[in-house]
């Protein structure tokens, strides 16, 4: 028997994917070589548009009460003054969710594959080792090492979410593009029973509190980062300076001096203390015939920013609702072509954000660390204020109708005013959003929604205002097909032609 999908790893990434393909009706098979999630925190921050894909795949309610909403990033100088400030406090929330959510990984994993345990047409088999892999035309054959034997299972697609040093990757033998950004980090977290204790910093914005942000001491004398977690769970990132060795650094009394310096007569329990090499890193081919990298598998980001794993949600969430279009609604298999071609470039630009970051902030000549200062401080004076969100760029090219205004950028989530976010009403797959029934859709996967008899219209119509249109067009993974003044039937052929040609059903 050939089953739709074989993933292989069943991290945040695998787990999302697997949610996602199941609530589509696909049969998936799930490879875990571990027989239990990894007990302790990697992962810690995600993002607006992941908490929307947990929505899409039908566990929000399951994750969202282990979620802490927080306010922002704060970036201090080598002065210990507030250099850059992207905070969230009493700013709109377009997407329906705060900007910002921190979390415990061990917790959002049960609660992924809670959600996989719902699903009949998936299974998730652990202490299963992915061993290789053969591919037959339209069909790919996986093996895996269980019990001590071997097995084998057919299907159309394999997608690797395994992480880092992914075993999918190394078999098709895809190469890494190197970003050239390499620091060493000591990442600490820790149990905390009250508030962790700040070096003295000027310039904090009067909204901002300190508990509630992610901060970054751009200190020469050691770069750290201290973030907050849910209920008592901290971490800290301290960079590792010239010279020092990682066993030395990672020893209990080295951990306890430099977590000590922010817990000041505060009771506490490390929990980990491991490090890292921050790498900025691209696989080269994302798409071997009918096999697929997706998450850590596919890219690694330097954490500034915390997109590291939001980028491979998004990636599976992009590669979802393609193949649910091909297998249950006949486009053309050459859609998933589009997969590279519109997540590369999306994540070498947060990549490239993050690296520009990292090298401000892992300064270590106190000289050009002041300079780096006063230039900051004056681009953020330009900027006004800034928030995460303005890091993610639009979608460039691919399964968008380039040309037409917002094509490619991410749509927006209203919570109306009955107080369901807009996709709880709309739903999910391709949406309509319209001015008013004169610009109709007759298409059968294509929902309809007329803006004005929305519990709250306010929100579709503003966006449709700013970018003079009647019409929006919206994939099932949120982003922007394209817009279109008056009547949508362009629109919509645009879509068909770019999903290809329906296959002709056969007696």
């Amino acid at each position: 028997m050939t089953i739709d999908v074989v993933i292989v790893g069943c991290g945040p990434v695998g787990a999302l994917a697997a949610n996602l393909l199941g609530h589509a009706g696909l049969t998936v098979l799930v490879l875990e070589k571990e027989l239990e999630h990894y007990p302790l925190p990697r992962a810690v921050h995600l993002d607006h548009e992941m908490m929307r894909l947990f929505q899409t795949a039908g566990v929000i309610d399951r994750v969202a009460n282990d979620m802490v909403a927080t306010d922002g990033h704060l970036h201090v100088g080598a002065d210990h003054g507030v250099i850059r400030y992207m905070g969230t406090v009493g700013k709109p929330r377009p997407f329906g969710w705060a900007n910002d959510y921190f979390f415990y990984q061990p917790e959002l994993e049960a609660h992924l594959r809670e959600g996989l345990a719902c699903l009949d047409n998936v299974e998730l088999k652990l202490g299963a080792a992915f061993t290789g892999l053969v591919q037959n035309g339209d069909t790919v054959t996986v093996a895996y090492e269980r019990d001590g034997k071997i097995e084998e299972v057919t299907s159309r697609w394999v997608i690797g979410t395994d992480g880092s040093r992914s075993a999918v990757r190394k078999a098709l033998g895809v190469a890494l593009d190197d970003l050239k950004f390499e620091e060493p980090w000591l990442v600490v977290d820790a149990e905390v029973d009250g508030p962790v204790t700040f070096p003295d910093i000027t310039g904090v914005p009067a909204d901002a509190d300190l508990q509630r942000l992610s901060v970054m001491m751009c200190d020469p004398a050691r770069p750290a980062t201290v973030v907050p977690g849910r209920r008592d769970h901290r971490r800290w990132e301290f960079m590792l300076l010239p010279g020092e060795d990682d066993a030395a650094m990672m020893k209990p009394e080295k951990v306890g001096e430099l977590v000590g310096a922010w817990m000041v007569d505060v009771p506490h329990r490390i929990v980990r203390a491991a490090t890292y090499r921050f790498h900025g890193l691209v696989a080269e081919q994302w798409k071997v015939g009918n096999v697929f990298l997706a998450g850590d598998a596919a890219h690694q980001t330097p954490p500034f920013f915390g997109q590291g794993m939001c980028h491979g949600l998004r990636d599976v969430a992009n590669l979802a609702w393609k193949m649910d279009a091909i297998v249950n609604h006949g486009t053309s298999s050459a859609i998933l072509d589009t997969y590279q071609s519109e997540r590369d470039p999306h994540v070498r630009a947060v990549i490239g954000a993050a690296v520009e970051a990292g090298r401000y902030i892992c300064e270590l000549d106190p000289d050009k660390a002041a300079a780096r200062d006063a230039e900051i401080r004056a681009k953020a004076r330009q900027r006004q204020g800034e928030t995460a969100h303005d890091l993610i760029p639009a979608i460039a090219s691919g399964v968008i109708a380039q040309g037409t205004p917002g094509a490619g950028e991410r749509f927006v989530q209203p919570i109306l005013d009955d107080g369901r976010k807009l996709d709880d009403l709309a739903g999910q797959g391709w949406r309509l959003f319209v001015r008013d029934h004169a610009a109709a859709s007759n298409e059968s996967d294509v929902v309809l929604i007329v803006a004005a008899d929305l519990p709250d219209s306010g929100a579709i119509l503003s966006w449709l205002d700013a970018h003079k249109a009647d019409a929006v067009l919206v994939r099932p993974d949120h982003y922007v097909f394209g817009t279109a003044s008056g009547d949508a039937a362009a629109l919509l052929a645009a879509r068909r032609q770019k999903l290809a040609a329906r296959r002709e059903l056969t007696a």
